[in-house]
């Protein structure tokens, strides 16, 4: 696939836009006032793959404790501000990487050039975001579709802050439908070279969530769309930087492990799934891009895995540890477990 390429920038230590990589992203479900509990999540999120992490930012406090957050961490911050500038301003003078805000809901032209302002005197990029909650009031009675709407909406944001003289700037235009969703960044994309944030929000919870936001975001990915992403789900946020990985694995967007399994049948005479849920938590601790198949019998490994740098398969309640197609151990289940664990580290 071709990436457009967007105008090129850095947020903290990375660097968003042009021909570079898609960074992932997620949200602290913890406020940086309670200093403890968002650092430790943050470091996880940092841990699982996340490139950047956002907060949000209520009070003062939060402001404030963003110079303690990012002493702890070594991925950039974005704070997320609604309704009051002045957070904005105390967040950018707290050494905050980026500010995510909807114009719409900072005040007046004034406040929210006092924010700009200090965005481009400390040179932190903006992100600025639209949602089907976020439409310009004298749009939301029209009868435009929801989608044009959000994007007639993020054009009159975007002027604003141009005039101000802003020039790194990020763009949202999420939406809770899979198609509005598509639709409305294939808008943005043909009308803006900025960075694009992707996503769909609101998406909900668990298998269905992640399979909406797969659509979105992978459909948005192939034509071309998309230089950060966040999968947004109800829970733990570690959730949505391992979905993140997976939608970017299988477009070949991301150097790190592919666990390839097949579907069990009744040819499969083990406990397929353990073993495969094994190795993929294994997997999500090792760096390297590789791809590892755990499959259930003869027909499908090493036959159809044949071309997995590695992997397992359970022939008559044995298992044989193949690479590249080539048998190169067999032994008991577990042991061919163990030694493919070994081979992994090795490779």
């Amino acid at each position: 696939m071709e990436r457009k390429k967007t105008i090129e920038f850095k947020i903290g230590n990375k660097i968003i836009g042009g021909n570079n990589r898609i960074l992932i992203q997620s949200m602290s479900t913890h406020l940086p006032s309670d200093l403890d509990s968002c650092i430790k999540e943050c470091k996880e999120l940092e841990r699982a793959g996340a490139d950047i992490v956002r907060v949000a930012v209520k009070t003062k406090e939060d402001s404030i404790k963003i110079k303690e957050l990012k002493k702890a961490l070594s991925i950039p911050v974005v704070a997320d501000i609604h309704f009051n500038y002045e957070l904005g301003i105390l967040a950018i003078e707290n050494g905050v990487d980026k500010i995510r805000f909807n114009p719409g809901n900072i005040g007046s032209d004034d406040k929210l050039k006092a924010l700009i302002d200090k965005c481009i005197e400390f040179d932190i990029p903006v992100r600025i975001g639209v949602n089907s909650g976020s439409i310009e009031k004298d749009l939301v009675d029209t009868s435009f579709s929801t989608v044009d709407k959000c994007v007639m909406s993020l054009k009159k944001y975007v002027e604003k802050v141009e005039k101000l003289g802003l020039k790194k700037i990020v763009l949202s235009v999420k939406l809770s439908n899979v198609l509005d969703t598509i639709e409305a960044y294939r808008k943005i994309s043909k009308i803006y070279d900025y960075p694009l944030h992707i996503g769909l929000t609101e998406s909900g919870i668990g298998d269905s969530a992640i399979i909406k936001s797969a659509i979105a975001i992978g459909s948005l990915i192939n034509d071309g769309i998309g230089d950060t992403l966040r999968v947004s789900l109800t829970g733990n946020p570690i959730r949505e930087i391992y979905a993140a990985k997976d939608i970017l694995k299988s477009l070949n967007l991301l150097d790190s492990p592919d666990l390839i399994s097949c579907p069990t049948c009744g040819r499969t005479e083990v406990n397929l799934e353990k073993y495969a849920k094994e190795i993929d938590e294994f997997l999500k601790n090792v760096d390297k891009k590789i791809t590892v198949a755990v499959m259930g019998c003869l027909v499908n490994g090493p036959g159809e895995a044949k071309d997995a740098d590695m992997g397992v398969a359970f022939i008559s309640k044995k298992g044989v540890l193949f690479k590249k197609g080539k048998v190169v151990f067999k032994g008991s289940p577990r042991e061919a477990i163990n030694e493919l664990k070994k081979e992994i580290l090795a490779f």
